[in-house]
């Protein structure tokens, strides 16, 4: 039609563009106007940055030939937030400023936000204190960038001055405190938030709902992240991965397996299995690795297979497989899902090391650590720990003091409290008590409970009263414990030896020290139920025949001993 070139449908042309990120089209109508006003330079900033062009936006900005209007300075701003480029952040501050428009909310906003992506609180802080009239966007602004910056506190105290300015909170409000109290484990808060979004009927929205339920999940209150659950009206995917992480999150793992078949059925109203994605697939194998469960791992790795491009399975699932068949007892099956990952991060050969080594098989573990590295993944604190765990349970001493001095010689890692842990069980496992003793002694973990207590179970297997006895007085005397497992461990080097006074006297301090010995458990699986059975109970419905069975079983080994 010829009416290209007129400048308001030129401006036009440009906006649609840039609001649909295409960019490269965009330009090209910006360069070809024969005329540009300030509209013009805008539209292509505010595109450039809306579409992830920061660095362009701000180069645009720099060769703009008229004086910025306050939209123009809203999206330089954020491109500076985006790039975390302070300083060029800081001379727009000034500009806008001289030029009247920093009060104005949309820019104190954008000023807000880039100074909190700069890790610049106070600075934040200032803008919002001289906004005049803050509103809701610039609070919200506020507590999440206190939130992101580790300063928890502050974001609450923003939240509650903003009720007290009679500020109504939104969802986004609602997040950001929910968040918080995820993050600090802070459940009396958190109800009170929770409060806060039945008052203003957002509670059962999934937007805020999950929220709610990830705040109760931290906070291992499984039962109010259920009822949070039912009480959210249209569920999405997320809500679903939400409680199913809960429960795995608790420690509740059957819950976890009853949700995603609940999940699986719901396919015709909406959320069905083309709808589950990778991270559901993560959680429910996580949920399978908890109960040791390889029935219904393998039923949930098969559905993958039909659902997915093997090629294409995210790394997060190949991880969880490997852990899932690995904690099922299969180092077999987790050694050929990881050879069949496309591709791997350093959690996969972290995992795979893990596994290996928790498999007695620390030979494998050290050759995948060497492939590791071969492949150019730098190991972390994790891949130690499993390295020193695969070592300790293959009695490779020498290995495991090699890694272990490594860590600091070569890869400049601070061993932690796990690594001295496992190198003070793997030198009580080897007999070398003193050897572990004089490392304690030099350690900063001297007086920790739980390397003291690696050792003093060193001493218990190979009955070294001497040492036994100095780290049951450490321990004893640093810690105000709250576990049986001392008193029991020093009982049981005192009988090993004979000295049944001491075996007296170790459970006469449990018995005064008011700590209960937790009774063991075990679990077995039995035709897809999981089965528990405690030592002293007998409450089990089949407990009759159990005993009967039993009975023969003893009755049918002693006949084959004789």
């Amino acid at each position: 039609m010829g009416s290209q070139s007129e400048l308001l449908i030129s401006n036009h042309l440009l906006n649609m563009y840039a609001k649909c990120h295409d960019i490269t089209s965009s330009h090209q109508v910006f360069d070809e106007m024969p005329h540009r006003n300030l509209v013009s330079w805008s539209a292509m900033i505010s595109g450039c940055d809306q579409s992830g062009h920061h660095s362009m936006a701000l180069a645009l900005f720099a060769r703009m030939p008229f004086d910025p209007n306050e939209y123009i300075y809203a999206s330089a701003i954020s491109a500076c937030a985006t790039l975390l480029a302070i300083s060029y952040g800081q001379q727009l501050h000034g500009q806008s400023i001289k030029s009247g428009y920093a009060s104005i909310s949309f820019v104190s906003n954008s000023l807000i936000s880039m100074y909190m992506n700069c890790r610049r609180c106070d600075d934040a802080f200032e803008v919002f204190s001289m906004s005049g009239s803050s509103s809701v966007v610039s609070y919200n602004a506020m507590i999440a960038g206190f939130a992101e910056n580790l300063q928890p506190r502050r974001g609450l105290e923003v939240f509650k001055v903003m009720i007290g300015e009679g500020v109504v909170p939104d969802q986004f409000s609602l997040m950001g405190v929910l968040g918080i109290c995820s993050e600090t484990c802070d459940l009396m808060r958190g109800i009170e938030f929770h409060c806060w979004a039945v008052k203003l009927g957002l509670d059962s929205t999934a937007f805020i709902g999950n929220v709610i339920l990830t705040m109760y999940s931290k906070c291992t209150s499984i039962g109010e992240a259920v009822k949070v659950f039912n009480s959210i009206e249209y569920k999405d995917v997320i809500s679903w991965n939400t409680i199913i992480s809960a429960c795995s999150h608790c420690g509740d793992h059957e819950m976890g397996l009853r949700v995603f078949a609940a999940m699986m059925r719901t396919a015709p109203t909406g959320v069905g299995l083309m709808s589950i994605d990778d991270f559901t697939f993560a959680s429910i194998l996580a949920a399978c690795a908890g109960l040791a469960s390889i029935r219904h791992g393998g039923q949930v790795h098969a559905h993958i297979i039909r659902t997915r491009v093997v090629d294409l399975v995210d790394v997060g699932v190949g991880n969880a497989l490997v852990n899932m068949y690995a904690k099922c007892g299969n180092i077999g099956y987790a050694t050929s899902v990881f050879l069949r990952m496309a591709h791997r991060n350093l959690l996969s050969w972290n995992t795979m090391i893990a596994a290996l080594g928790n498999h007695g098989l620390g030979k494998r573990a050290i050759e995948v650590f060497e492939q590791m590295k071969a492949v150019g993944v730098n190991p972390d604190s994790v891949t130690f720990i499993g390295l020193l765990s695969a070592c300790n349970h293959s009695g490779l001493v020498d290995e495991g003091l090699r890694f272990f001095n490594a860590m600091k010689e070569i890869y400049n890692i601070c061993p932690e409290i796990e690594h001295f842990s496992c190198l003070v069980d793997l030198l009580g496992r080897a007999r070398k008590l003193k050897l572990a003793q004089e490392y304690v002694e030099q350690s900063q973990f001297k007086n920790d409970k739980v390397v003291l207590g690696s050792l003093l179970s060193a001493c218990r297997l190979h009955g070294d009263i001497e040492i036994g006895e100095w780290v049951a007085r450490e321990l004893l005397r640093h810690h105000e414990t709250s576990s049986s497992s001392p008193y029991v461990l020093l009982s049981s080097l005192y009988a090993v030896d004979g000295r049944w006074e001491g075996v007296a006297g170790a459970w006469k301090m449990l018995k005064g020290s008011g700590v209960k010995k937790d009774p063991g458990h075990s679990l077995i699986e039995v035709k897809g139920v999981i089965e528990k059975f405690t030592v002293g109970r007998f409450s089990h419905p089949l407990a009759e025949e159990i005993m009967n069975a039993l009975s023969s079983l003893s009755w049918a080994v002693s006949e084959v001993s004789v």
